[in-house]
């Protein structure tokens, strides 16, 4: 079976400005994956007639479907109505149940029925109307030559409301789509080159109806298989089978499937071997901390932190040697073992995580440029430490250096 192609057309001046956020084409792509149809492009357009209609007929060509919001409103900078009137010929005329729809809207809300919110019942003649719960400005479907066009108001949730109660179950009412299912493999501590590289036989083994992607992120990469095909039964027995096959190759970098972010998985891990957490975080400046209870229950497994971002709060609040600043700076092995080895104890804790380094932009010397970063773990068996060399952007650092700290966990919890 042939995948079923979509376009979506984001119309508006203040989205090439960077005025508002286009949300919108997101939240449809997401919605659309779940029920099987296939997006191939997304592409936003300003306010001009020539370039809106030269995107409707190079949509038109590539897909079968064609998604546009945006340009609907009252007012004379909006085209998206009169630019579908002139693509498919036809006039316009008030359509009675859009007028008394709109006059209830106004009425509802004690407003006056102005001409020009008049005009918003106004609908080309070859349309069918598509009703607007949460708003004033009616969608529109247009059939031709077996394609699909649907204008919807660029407002979200007047657009979201649209898609789900009466776009969707049309479109999967008109069109028979693939089964589709996505499966995403989480890898942590490996670059994309270099995962790349260790499973590239596998990859090559993989059946043309599955593709592989790869999504590299802050200090972790995600593999996304996608299978298309008649039943999703199957493509899910298949896709088990090769993540089964997956494991001997990248298992040590494997932290887990789907939506589940890193410190979820760490804290499920603490959480089931009863064991506690405490953090010195001086680079990060809490970050690390952040994320980790950012996840609800977090209080089963983390004690608290102590942000010694000062030599002064290093040496009296966390209790680091004087001596080892003195001689090895804050930013080192020596110091970085101290950090966690005391924080561990001073909240006697079964873990201590610590971070110390330069994020940036300043504050680096000629022996630890920018991006130097040190991390440890320590528990009552053995302190681990590493070091991490980076950017020159600061949040970047940051955030990296938080993602290879919990990674430093679950590399060395105990078995």
């Amino acid at each position: 079976m042939n995948p079923v192609l979509v376009e979506i057309l984001a119309i508006g001046d203040e989205l090439l400005y960077g005025q508002t956020k286009d949300t919108n084409s997101h939240w449809i792509s997401v919605e659309l994956d779940k029920v099987g149809f296939k997006v191939i492009r997304r592409t936003t357009i300003g306010d001009k007639e020539d370039q809106i209609l030269t995107a409707f007929a190079e949509a038109e060509h590539h897909a079968d479907i064609v998604l546009i919001t945006g340009g609907l409103g009252p007012t004379s900078d909006d085209l998206t109505k009169p630019c579908l009137v002139k693509y498919f010929n036809c006039e316009t005329a008030i359509h009675p149940e859009a007028l008394a729809e709109v006059t209830d809207f106004f009425k509802r809300r004690g407003r006056e029925l102005t001409e020009v919110n008049r005009q918003q019942a106004a609908l080309p003649i070859c349309c069918t109307k598509i009703t607007n719960p949460t708003g004033t400005a009616p969608g529109m479907w247009f059939d031709k030559n077996g394609k699909v066009f649907v204008s919807m108001p660029g407002v979200p949730h007047e657009m979201k409301r649209m898609m789900l109660d009466m776009v969707i179950p049309k479109l999967k009412a008109k069109f028979q789509t693939p089964a589709l299912h996505h499966q995403m493999i989480r890898t942590v501590g490996i670059g994309e080159s270099y995962l790349a590289d260790k499973i590239s036989d596998w990859e090559k083994s993989l059946p043309n109806h599955i593709r592989l992607a790869y999504l590299p992120g802050l200090g972790e990469v995600k593999l996304r298989l996608t299978g298309t095909g008649d039943s999703i039964d199957v493509l899910k027995q298949e896709i088990n089978v090769l993540v089964e096959k997956l494991k001997p190759l990248a298992g040590e970098y494997i932290y887990g499937y789907g939506d589940t972010p890193l410190q979820v998985v760490i804290g499920n891990i603490l959480r089931e071997k009863k064991l506690k957490l405490s953090i010195a975080e001086s680079c990060t400046g809490g970050y690390l901390s952040h994320l980790i209870t950012s996840i609800p229950g977090s209080s089963d497994y983390y004690l608290g932190s102590i942000i010694p971002y000062d030599y002064e709060i290093k040496m009296r609040q966390l209790g680091v040697r004087p001596e080892t600043l003195e001689k090895y700076g804050a930013v080192s092995e020596p110091t970085i073992i101290e950090m966690a080895n005391i924080v561990r104890s001073k909240f006697n804790a079964d873990i201590g995580i610590a971070t110390s380094g330069i994020a940036g932009p300043g504050g680096a010397t000629p022996d630890k440029p920018v991006g130097t970063i040190w991390i440890a773990y320590s528990d009552k068996r053995k302190t681990v430490t590493k070091l991490l060399k980076l950017s020159q952007e600061r949040l970047y650092n940051i955030e990296y250096t938080a993602t290879a700290a919990l990674n430093l966990i679950r590399e060395n919890l105990p078995a």
